[in-house]
């Protein structure tokens, strides 16, 4: 017990190192925490690590998928609904499908080991390309294509993934009833989802309770995706159902306090989950090569490699005709929404990244089949799907921001942000103004003192003068030199309190109340900070 504490303490020392040097590099952390395990794996005397794919599918897996559906806008996410869904949907199937024919045809595995493999290797992670695209600025549009695809993807695969597995233990296989199933299992997740995300917050809204909602909060992805697992589907349409519901439906139901306490907790839960995940990752690479020796090791490599380069050419193959087609069919879709541009759906298709759910369905493969025989291949599917990860990640993570930079997409998306600040600010003072004609209705039909009414109304004169007039480069200089000027006097504030508590002028008490009003204003600045990525 010990040992594992003193390990899991490791694991989080080079959590924090390897996530500070990335930063410094500016390089995406998935990247260096997978190498940092790898590295880790080898060390002399570091004892392995083995990953249980029941850790990933039954509970990493929930929390990553309700956090970024929470996060995600269902006005967003149904505005872009078809490219969602050919890419999370159409590309995972087609996917899968070309590294059947391949592994088929050049290496001469079976069909159902090939459609399994291709299964595993199908659906691409949205950690890493999603932090490297939101760096660089890119277009709106493109991160929540990727932010959507990322939340459905791994539904598709791993409900091929089940099929699959089934095929090669029974050695039966009906179409017809696997697509009857599919899309039983897509609606019976969806309506099970929206009913778990309309209790919750309701319960969540009765208990009143920031510790409470947040402890229900946390309950609430598992109750969403076990269910529906437990009764033979995903669990990860149902997860993102009731993501998407809370995100809609969430703002009027959850109170201030839960939803401050309620960001920095989940931020720091799938901090750490995002990072200890890919470090395990790396560690595995440890196991997959004692296994490899049972190969040769050219068989290996080839394979891999010829896989990697499958799910790398058949996303490209199939975003642009998935893109371009449906616009030449409809004429109603092209006027509706234009064709965007060959570099913008070149980097869609650059970011076709896999991770660690890949290497989780993979090492979940049974060991034996009823029979009592060894499951096919395992290994080798499981050597191949690390191979795939590693490839994909460092190949295609190193080179995005490269790719992008030469194919300038970036600057249209420093646009986007520049004309979605000026709507921001434009919202902001509407809300304002009409604040204040709300509380001029309020005088009349009140007895308010006259200090009352001016308090609250200098109130929103400085909220008001607190705006920028434009998002111009002139109005982004003010604001920083202004919000660098109020840190600057918060920090004077701070030591002087920690003088009085230290001369006894106040008690321990009133110093956290004062502190936590400082916090409060230091996190209001940073949410008011202007900037555009880099320029």
């Amino acid at each position: 017990m010990e040992a594992n504490f003193q390990i899991f303490l490791t694991l989080l020392a080079v959590l924090a190192v390897t996530a500070l040097l990335a930063r410094r590099l500016n390089v995406a952390p998935a990247i260096l925490l997978l190498l940092s395990g790898i590295g880790l794996a080898f060390v002399p005397g570091m004892p392995g690590i083995e990953l249980p794919p029941e850790l990933i599918l039954l509970v990493v897996l929930p929390p990553l998928i309700y956090s970024a559906s929470v996060a995600m806008s269902w006005r967003e996410f149904r505005a872009n609904l078809r490219p969602i869904a050919l890419l999370a949907i159409g590309c995972v199937i087609f996917t899968a499908c070309a590294v059947a024919i391949a592994t088929h045809y050049l290496i001469g595995l079976p069909w159902s080991i090939g459609f399994l493999l291709g299964a595993i290797v199908a659906p691409p992670d949205v950690v890493a390309p999603l932090a490297i695209a939101r760096k660089l600025g890119l277009p709106r549009r493109i991160l929540v294509v990727l932010e959507g695809e990322g939340l459905a993807n791994d539904a598709t695969a791993l409900i091929l993934y089940r099929f699959a597995v089934v095929a090669i233990t029974t050695g039966a296989f009906s179409l017809p009833q696997a697509s009857g199933t599919f899309v039983a299992i897509l609606a019976g997740e969806l309506a099970f989802g929206v009913a778990v995300g309309w209790l919750s917050l309701r319960v969540r809204h009765w208990a009143r309770d920031p510790q409470v909602e947040i402890t229900l909060s946390l309950l609430t992805p598992y109750i969403a995706y076990w269910i529906p697992e437990h009764l033979g589907g995903s669990g990860v349409i149902a997860t993102v159902a009731c993501g998407l519901y809370i995100s809609w439906n969430g703002p009027l139901l959850i109170s201030s306090a839960t939803r401050l306490q309620g960001i920095f907790f989940w931020d720091l839960v799938i901090y750490l989950i995002e990072g200890l995940l890919f470090l395990l990752t790396g560690f595995q690479l440890r196991a997959l090569f004692e296994k490899s020796k049972e190969f040769p090791l050219h068989d290996i490599v080839f394979a891999t490699l010829l896989v990697a380069a499958i799910v790398i050419i058949a996303r490209f193959a199939w975003v642009y005709p998935a893109t371009y087609l449906p616009r030449l069919l409809s004429k109603r879709l092209r006027l509706r929404d234009p064709a965007p541009s060959w570099r913008a759906v070149f980097v869609l298709g650059f970011t076709g990244v896999r991770g660690a759910v890949s290497l989780a369905a993979a090492l979940a493969l049974p060991l034996a089949l009823p029979s009592g025989d060894g499951f096919p291949y395992r290994d080798l599917i499981q050597f191949v799907s690390f191979g795939v990860i590693l490839i994909t990640l460092l190949g295609l993570g190193l080179t995005l921001p490269a790719v992008v930079r030469l194919l300038g997409v970036a600057k249209d998306g420093r646009n986007e942000h520049r004309a979605e600040r000026e709507s921001e600010i434009a919202a902001r003072r509407a809300a304002l103004a009409e604040a204040l004609r709300s509380l001029d209705a309020i005088t009349d039909d009140r007895e308010l003192s006259d200090e009352v009414v001016t308090l609250l109304r200098a109130r929103h004169e400085t909220r008001a003068n607190s705006l920028p007039s434009s998002f111009d480069d002139e109005a982004r200089e003010i604001s920083a030199t202004g919000i660098a000027l109020v840190r600057e006097l918060i920090a004077i504030e701070r030591q002087f309190i920690h003088a009085q508590l230290r001369d006894g002028n106040i008690t321990d008490e009133s110093r956290r109340r004062i502190e936590r009003d400082l916090d409060l204003e230091e996190a209001s600045l940073a949410n008011r900070e202007f900037r555009t990525g880099p320029l």
